[in-house]
């Protein structure tokens, strides 16, 4: 059982290090999305530096990836009659890889769209209740950082109500809130000082 687990885990970390806005830039635009803006290995820093067209296939990427490594942790671990746990064991894993990838010198995302796939994967509640939560923050203010924290707090709470008394469901959908938040630090600190950047996820790159 010890072994499945290890197999989980390191499958769906290496998963994880195929990070969508780094492959796709590099394919289209032949250069390396942190290398732009504002650094970060995600959708939004994608978004504003090559624009919302090819970002269907950071999208695909970084979804697929969380899809599947929830998909393998819950098909392996469910031969045992784990197969809930297996799938938010790779649903961590494969977050863990995204935000660290090794391959990637440890330079990743932030999590948001992998995480929002993570939740849909392993209880589709959850990643209705981020998706309203996300929508509702960011079509009122435009802060993606805002309505990605939010969403995050959102993930450690319903899965906490949706699975009351599974001890590693819970202890699973709180460690990936936090980490989600904690890797927003950042933009935490400016939207506390109101220096935080508002993006349109719908328009062209920024000029």
């Amino acid at each position: 059982m010890l072994f499945l687990v290890i197999l989980v885990a390191a499958i769906g970390y290496l998963l994880g290090n195929a990070n969508g806005a780094v492959v796709v830039s590099k394919l289209l635009a032949k250069e390396d999305v942190r290398k732009k803006g504002s650094g970060n290995a995600g959708l939004t820093n994608y978004i504003r530096n090559y624009g919302a067209g090819s970002s269907v296939l950071v999208i695909l990427i970084d979804v697929a990836k969380a899809v599947l490594a929830c998909l393998i942790g819950g098909w392996i671990l469910g031969t045992h009659g784990y197969g809930l746990e297996g799938r938010m064991l790779g649903g961590i894993c494969v977050m863990l890889g995204h935000d660290f990838p090794v391959l990637l010198d440890f330079k990743g995302g932030k999590g948001i769209l992998s995480g929002f796939a993570v939740a849909l994967t392993v209880d589709w509640r959850v990643g209705l209740a981020i998706f309203v939560v996300f929508a509702a923050v960011y079509l009122t203010t435009q802060y993606v950082s805002l309505g990605s924290v939010l969403a995050a707090a959102t993930f450690g709470v319903a899965f906490c109500v949706f699975h009351f008394g599974n001890v590693w469901m819970m202890l699973g959908g709180v460690f990936l809130a936090v980490l989600t938040i904690w890797m927003h630090r950042g933009n935490i600190e400016r939207l506390r000082k109101g220096e935080e950047r508002k993006t349109n996820l719908f328009k062209g790159k920024d000029k």
